[in-house]
């Protein structure tokens, strides 16, 4: 089972992968641990592409972050789809602790403090930059794409049935 779980900055992403991971015991993994290296330096492009790589060519998997090669990959994409405002609000909720220290899924040397600006910047503009191609390659793979629009939403899918079911991969419910 390969499983993406996709959305804005603050929308959840890292708190529901790890707890499906632990749900349907997958390996979890976070983009941010490819995307960013210690002192908030980016991975170059070609390193984070190949590492990528060598991330969904595994068999198992969930991972949390927003790369348009894992949503391809993905058997599964469970999209987060909240307003910026609760994204924002969740955002610095999480940061507030780690202001000065790095967060669990980040490299060593990256306190929050640091990129303050430009998270409110991300979740600002994903809605208009990033959002829609989220949609419009889920308008290709339908089948395998679960949107979710709000915590009750979420909260009936984790209830429901499981993502694999008698040997066959459920997508209606995570």
């Amino acid at each position: 089972m390969k499983i993406l779980v996709t959305g804005n900055a603050g929308s959840g992403k890292s708190t529901l992968a790890k707890t499906l991971a632990a749900k349907h015991a997958l390996p979890y993994s976070s983009l941010d641990r490819v995307v960013w290296q210690e002192g908030w330096k980016k991975t170059p492009r070609d390193i984070r592409k190949a590492k990528i790589k060598t991330l969904i060519k595994q068999n198992d998997w969930i991972i949390d972050g927003v790369d348009y090669d894992v949503q391809h990959a993905a058997d599964v994409v469970i999209f987060l789809d909240y307003p910026r405002g609760i994204c924002l609000y969740r955002a610095l909720r999480r940061n507030i602790p780690y202001l000065f220290s790095s967060r669990p899924e980040l490299p060593k040397h990256c306190p929050e403090i640091r990129i303050i600006p430009q998270l409110l910047k991300l979740i600002w503009n994903f809605p208009k930059r990033v959002r829609p191609t989220i949609l419009s390659t889920s308008s290709r793979e339908r089948s395998k794409f679960v949107h979710i629009k709000t915590n009750n939403e979420l909260q009936s899918h984790l209830e429901g049935e499981s993502l694999v079911k008698n040997g066959k991969k459920r997508y209606t419910s995570i």
